[in-house]
């Protein structure tokens, strides 16, 4: 059996990890690479960076800092946030990412995950879906922070992105996230067996049993986090000794 990976997100702000409540009241709270290598000494199996500059000389920033995490980290990391073309990616990834992350550009262009997977393999896309469950019932794939709902239901959608090249999925529910109140396990359950390729569960989570039963409950195969570790509520150590009480397979 593979091991559950836990995974921190990192949101960063030309050059600067910050943190905040949508994208608002950023505040700085570190180097990234620093902070990536204070999440990997306590056991993260990998680690995301989020690029919410809006500039162009903040994407340059960007590549920049990918290249420093490269050389200062250990373990894997996928970064995302802005890549809409092959050249995007291209940059980032020959920067020395170890993955890219695309969401709405996979949207608006499908054929960008074929052509990324093309050039460097399924193992380098991660295709994330911000998903959201509408009053009919149905999952819809939605853009610009769950407000746009798209004509992509989630779990067609995720088919789609592997068959098309996608090594995993990122699906964070926008109806959870940012409650703290737990996973949609019912559906992450439903979404691993419609697809074969790993999902990583993200948004939701407010305590380790939320955690633990999503791993469980709801079959993801990772789990990430920012605000739990970000704000010390729990370390990354402390999360996975936890699990590993709770019979889940976590690498220490």
């Amino acid at each position: 059996m593979v091991a559950k990976r836990i995974i921190p997100c990192l949101d960063v702000k030309e050059g600067r990890t910050v943190k905040g409540v949508n994208f608002v009241d950023l505040r700085d709270v570190g180097d990234a690479v620093e902070l990536g290598q204070h999440y990997a000494r306590a056991g993260a199996d990998e680690l995301v960076y989020l690029d919410i500059s809006a500039t162009r000389e903040g994407r340059n920033t960007f590549t920049r800092l990918v290249e420093r995490i490269a050389d200062g980290i250990n373990i894997p990391f996928t970064v995302g946030g802005g890549i809409s073309s092959l050249d995007d990616a291209a940059r980032l990834l020959d920067a020395g990412a170890d993955k890219i992350s695309i969401n709405s550009a996979a949207i608006a262009s499908p054929s960008l995950i074929d052509s990324i997977a093309a050039r460097y393999g399924s193992q380098f896309v991660v295709v994330a879906i911000d998903a959201k469950c509408m009053e009919d019932g149905v999952w819809r794939a939605t853009t610009h922070g769950g407000s746009r709902p798209t004509d992509k239901e989630l779990f067609s959608w995720a088919h789609e992105a592997q068959e098309r090249g996608a090594g995993e999925i990122l699906f964070t529910s926008m109806n959870h996230d940012g409650t703290r109140a737990g996973y949609p396990c019912d559906t992450f359950a439903r979404l691993s067996e419609e697809i074969t390729i790993p999902i990583i569960a993200s948004g939701g989570a407010g305590s380790v049993k939320d955690i633990a039963d999503v791993l469980t409950l709801g079959r993801a195969d990772a789990a990430l986090a920012a605000s739990i570790f970000h704000f010390g509520e729990i370390t990354v150590q402390e999360l996975k000794q936890e699990l590993k009480q709770m019979n889940i397979d976590v690498r220490l």
